[in-house]
């Protein structure tokens, strides 16, 4: 059984004596620090950290704690967050066609491993439909041909209605509108296969096999407006050898997607993320 504590995410200008007032505060309330990972950027002036705290022995109330923290964090001129622990991720899943990411993550999701509540598969196709009732969840069609506007506003409309925290694009293939990015922004990822270079249009493996393409890969990433340009979570690549024809290219790929999603929504919901500017800062497990 998880036992109960707290995550707290912090950034703030770099500065002498951070980490031991932040662990001096947990121990004064009787805190155990379960985890405490950080790091000091020096290019850009700033720290980043990550606290598991276990607050079984606290002698305040854990609102009281979290309360309690804003005086040292306004003195460092931090940003903060706190999770309770254990928890659930409230996640929507939208695919089209594709379903091996959405099959990982139903996979992932009933092992345990990823601490989600999937609240609906949303598809622009009807083609995961059966994947995704068969694995027990509710299945959304929302119809997008010829009324993308009106489609996305639907989706909007879902979201909202079951409180998502969370919008995974598990081959997805629609590009989300500005206002949609803006409005969930930090909140939507998406996976995309990577060549080097990268091939556009039709086929992109059977131009990666033409061009002899020595690698492969997928990049996990945060949504924004600007077409799969947001900040990197995660990355996989495979070697290609020779005789790899495009249909193993294929099979390499979708290996490599279904690997990086994993591990991009596992490092986001345990808030193993902080996103600076065009970057996101991750804290593996």
């Amino acid at each position: 059984m998880a036992r109960a504590g707290l995550i707290l995410k912090l950034s703030c200008p770099d500065q002498p004596g951070i980490v031991a007032k932040v662990a001096s505060y947990v121990a004064a309330h009787h805190g155990n620090l379960v985890e405490f990972a950080q790091f000091s950027d020096q290019l850009g002036g700033k720290f980043f950290a990550r606290l598991e705290i276990e607050t079984s022995e606290l002698d305040v109330e854990v609102q009281d704690f979290i309360d309690g923290f804003g005086t040292l964090g306004r003195s460092m001129r931090a940003t903060w967050h706190f999770r309770r622990l254990p928890f659930k991720m409230r996640t929507a899943v939208l695919v089209t066609k594709t379903d091996h990411c959405l099959q990982e993550i139903l996979w992932r999701t009933e092992l345990g491993e990823m601490p989600v509540e999937i609240t609906s598969v949303i598809g622009n196709r009807e083609t995961c439909r059966a994947v995704t009732e068969r694995a027990g969840f509710d299945f959304r069609h929302v119809e997008m041909d010829g009324r993308r506007e009106e489609g996305f506003r639907e989706i909007r409309e879902l979201l909202v209605e079951q409180k998502v925290e969370l919008v995974v694009l598990a081959r997805f293939m629609q590009i989300l509108p500005d206002w949609f990015c803006e409005e969930f922004a930090g909140r939507v990822i998406n996976i995309h296969h990577s060549f080097l270079p990268a091939f556009i249009g039709a086929n992109p493996y059977k131009q990666a096999h033409e061009r002899g393409v020595k690698f492969i890969g997928a990049t996990c990433h945060y949504v924004t407006g600007e077409l799969d340009a947001g900040p990197i979570i995660e990355q996989e690549v495979e070697r290609v050898q020779h005789f790899h024809g495009p249909a193993d290219l294929v099979r390499l790929g979708r290996n490599c997607e279904r690997a990086a999603l994993a591990k991009g929504i596992r490092y986001h919901v345990h808030d193993r993320t902080i996103l600076d500017g065009h970057r996101a800062i991750v804290f593996p497990d």
